[in-house]
């Protein structure tokens, strides 16, 4: 009968009878091969004939596929209709055509098929094809799970070898986390410490591996709820096709289960990582956004990998003490050497420092026995210093102008007294024992206005150079006195260059460590603001550097100086808590470092006191107590002439008595009384009956009363002995006013 192709006219039965009893028992020959599918197509691919062995390899009946292209069977990730129709251009210039693969089934299934595609009579393509499939699925499933498990086996190994060879624990740890991805086909893995919080909530996350770190550190780190429980306390490994049909899985707040923006997890499985002792060491979480991804044998391949990451992490940690050992044993055994060695050394330093200390703290002992006298002595002196100044003044107020060299004796008395004053003053700054009011200060401010008094005084021949650094810290320091610590730094610098020469004037912030506090006495090392005065002039030697800072010690001509310069400058800066140094050498010049504390505290910066004119009394009552006759004599006779009603107690009962039968403005009394009441106790007692007494305080020496660590009290007005009729009068309305500004 000779070739019969299997066409769709064939098929409809248009045949004789010969042609189609060939035509049906060539089909009966097919259709036994019930697990070989063969498939007639025409020159494009169109299906022309189906056989059952077809139908039950791909799913597909005869009658659905008739006129169909074959390119359906072929799924997307390989190729399509596009690689069927390449199968079949190959066929027709060669005659046989074919490779294997995954091949789609009519319920969406693939199977692995091998086969072939070719002309159904040779050198004759437009006459069709014959397409041939046989199931190897099977085999392939055999062939990849070995693939599968000699790639794991593989990664085991590499993992096993790279662990063993790994001491540092980052390291390891990222190793055996990008080795779980690479086993599992998970998306993202993740290692977490077992380290909880006080509330026995938190797990550090340690190493991350297939998405970046920012992918979770936006979130806060797994509780210990019921999904994550089981591997921190090491109960198990938990494998999960989807997480989110898990009934342990969305039963926290606040979340209900992953928080939003986290990434898609269907697919779950977490390892514990427990160590040879029972002490579970962290877990090991992988993810994917599909469910069904884990399987039994990623599971064991984690539990083993979980395994060697135990051992591998014990071994570090093993290795990090042992290293830590020896590390501290070499460093005392080098500590021991270096002591052994530098120990002459060392005696000699430490021999050294006790002497710098003892010599410290004979010249405290020296100050303060210096303190003790003059604070002794002030009080008296003053009062007897006021009665001169005040009856100077008297007398220079009431003389006649034709009285000429009478008037000029009282002025150069006043003026005597006055020195007198202002000699007890700096003692009593060297010893300590000097009342301040100190307030925040703009170190670079308070050096230009200084700098401005000091041009005329310096004089032409010396140059002045401020250089002020930025941003200087704030100090708290009385302004006054900083001021006239200036000036007499700038004078003693003028009077070392009788020639001329530069004074340089420098601000800085600077840091006194621990070392440099060590070395000198009464200093807290910390932040300071740094004055510096440099001078071009003759210099000091050794000897004379060595004792700067002595009261009454010059090295200057008889009546060109006291020696208490120095001395009040090394008082007033060590009472305001700050440090001050002087480096000096002959014939090159002198520096003088004034450092001051930094102050923290935001306050309004203090700022020079200006002399107001005095404005006359408005008819205010002053209770004035004091307890030398010719100072209050003197006192009462300032304030009557000023316009005041005046009230007089010589100590405090006579001044609470006054008290119980007269309302006063103002309380003016001196600071140590007798009677066993200080002028502080006074003031309280006035100021329970009539809250809005105002009080100035005055003294020639006042330590614990109003004035405690060498600074007044907050709020409290001073006006030390001996004062002038015009400060007095200024003070007075300034006390008076206050509440009015």
């Amino acid at each position: 009968m000779g070739q019969v192709p299997l066409t769709p006219g064939l098929l409809s039965g248009k045949l004789s009878e010969e042609d189609q009893a060939s035509v049906d028992r060539y089909r009966r020959i097919l259709n036994r091969a019930v697990e070989t599918a063969i498939i007639t197509l025409d020159e494009k691919g169109i299906v022309t004939g189906w056989s059952d062995g077809a139908t039950s390899l791909l799913g597909w009946t005869e009658q659905e596929m008739l006129g169909e292209s074959l390119g359906r069977i072929f799924p997307e990730e390989a190729g399509g209709a596009d690689a069927f129709l390449a199968e079949i251009a190959e066929a027709s210039v060669k005659g046989t055509a074919g490779a294997e693969g995954w091949r789609m089934r009519k319920d969406g299934q693939r199977i692995w098929a091998i086969g072939e595609t070719s002309v159904l009579y040779e050198g004759d393509p437009s006459a069709g094809f014959v397409k041939i499939l046989r199931d190897r699925t099977e085999r392939r499933q055999v062939e990849l799970a070995l693939v599968e498990q000699t790639r794991a086996l593989e990664l085991l190994n590499q993992a096993g070898a790279a662990l063993a060879r790994e001491g540092d624990l980052d390291k390891l740890v990222q190793t055996v986390t990008d080795v779980g991805v690479a086993l599992s086909g998970a998306e993202f893995g993740a290692f977490f410490y077992n380290v909880v919080n006080q509330e026995g909530q938190s797990y550090m996350l340690y190493t991350l591996s297939g998405v970046p770190r920012e992918a979770f550190s936006k979130f806060p780190m797994p509780r210990n709820t019921a999904v994550f429980a089981p591997t921190f306390l090491g109960q198990g490994i938990v494998r999960s096709e989807d997480i989110t049909l898990d009934p342990r899985y969305g039963q926290n707040a606040p979340h209900e289960g992953m928080p939003e923006g986290h990434l898609p997890v269907r697919s779950y499985l977490a390892v514990p990582v427990v160590s040879r002792s029972g002490e579970v060491l962290g877990g090991l979480f992988f993810g994917h956004s599909k469910p069904g991804v884990f399987t039994a044998g990623s599971e064991r391949n984690l539990a083993g990998l979980a395994g060697e990451a135990a051992v591998a992490i014990d071994n570090v940690r093993l290795m990090e003490a042992m290293q830590r050992e020896v590390e501290e044993r070499r460093r005392a055994e080098t500590a021991l050497r270096d002591l052994n060695s530098h120990l002459e050394e060392q005696v000699r330093l430490r021999t050294e420092e006790l002497i710098q200390h003892a010599d410290a703290l004979r010249q405290a002992q020296k100050v303060e026995a210096l303190g003790q006298l003059t604070g002794g002595i002030a009080h008296d002196f003053n009062n007897i210093l006021q009665v001169i100044v005040g009856s100077m003044e008297v007398l220079t107020r009431t003389l006649p102008e034709h009285l000429v060299v009478q008037r000029r004796a009282t002025s150069a008395a006043v003026l005597a007294a006055k020195r007198a004053a202002a000699s007890t003053q700096r003692l009593l700054a060297f010893a300590r024992r000097q009342p301040l009011d100190p307030k925040p200060v703009d170190i670079n401010e308070m050096v230009l206005r200084t700098s401005e008094l000091l041009k005329q005084s310096l004089g032409e021949t010396i140059e002045t150079c401020i250089v002020l650094s930025e941003d200087v810290w704030t100090v708290e320091a009385d302004p006054n006195e900083l001021q006239s610590a200036l000036v007499n730094l700038a004078v003693n610098a003028r009077d070392a260059m009788p020639g001329g020469g530069k004074l340089t004037v420098e601000t800085a912030n600077t840091w006194l460590d621990d070392a440099y506090a060590a070395r000198h006495a009464e200093i807290t090392a910390g932040e300071y603001a740094q004055i510096c005065m440099t001078d071009s002039g003759t210099g000091m030697d050794a000897q004379t550097l060595a004792r700067a800072f002595e009261p009454f010690f010059t090295t200057k001509p008889v009546d060109k100086g006291t020696g208490l310069g120095l001395s009040q400058v090394y008082g007033f800066v060590k009472q305001s808590r700050g440090h001050v140094k002087i480096y000096s050498e002959l014939g090159v010049g002198t520096t003088v470092k004034i450092y001051l504390p930094r102050h923290h505290e935001k306050e309004p910066l203090g700022e020079m006191q200006e002399r107001r004119a005095p404005a006359p009394a408005s008819g205010e009552s002053i209770l004035l107590v004091e307890d030398d006759p010719d100072v209050r004599a003197y006192a009462a006779g300032v304030l009557r002439e000023l316009g005041y009603r005046v009230v007089e107690a010589v100590d405090g009962p006579s001044a609470v008595e006054r008290l119980k039968n007269d309302r006063v403005d103002l309380v003016f009394t001196d600071v140590v009384l007798p009677g066993g009441m200080t002028g502080a106790d006074i003031v309280a007692y006035a100021q329970q009956r009539w809250p809005s007494v105002k009080a100035l305080f005055t003294t020639g020496y006042a330590r614990n009363a109003i004035v405690h660590n060498g600074r007044l009290d907050k709020g409290v007005q001073l006006i030390s002995k001996p004062f002038s009729f015009d400060d007095l009068a200024a003070k007075l309305r300034e006390v008076l006013e206050l509440e009015r500004r």
